[in-house]
């Protein structure tokens, strides 16, 4: 499955659905942002559990456990994506563009936007 056909299937499990119209501030928009926000801690939570109460050693039932939250990580980005009117090939692509750009001119690591 690429990108945009996810991205497509994603829209499809959206229960609130973007409305010809809206403003992105709006409340569907909103909640998916905030979700984004807590996938992402719902990630980083595991991973310091893993740390803490293993050591580190990770299980195939914590990696699995991981890919069902990168997953909902995922479906947040695809649907935000979406509400902005981009295509998740679109921000994948400038994503590389991005970093390709600073590795070629040696600032990818550091801090800052517009390095």
């Amino acid at each position: 499955m690429d990108f945009n056909e996810y991205q497509r299937k994603a829209m499809d499990t959206d229960l609130e659905g973007k409305k010809e119209g809206d403003d992105i501030f709006y409340l569907g928009f909103m909640t998916k942002v905030l979700g984004l926000a807590g996938e992402a801690g719902e990630v980083t939570e595991d991973v310091k559990k893993i740390l803490r109460d293993k050591g580190g050693k990770t299980t195939d039932k914590d990696r699995e456990e991981l890919v069902l939250e990168l997953g909902d990580v995922m479906w947040y980005i695809a649907v935000v994506a979406d509400y902005l009117g981009v295509t998740m090939e679109e921000v994948a692509e400038k994503n590389i563009e991005k970093l390709v750009s600073r590795k070629n001119r040696g600032t990818l690591s550091g801090s800052g936007d517009d390095r």
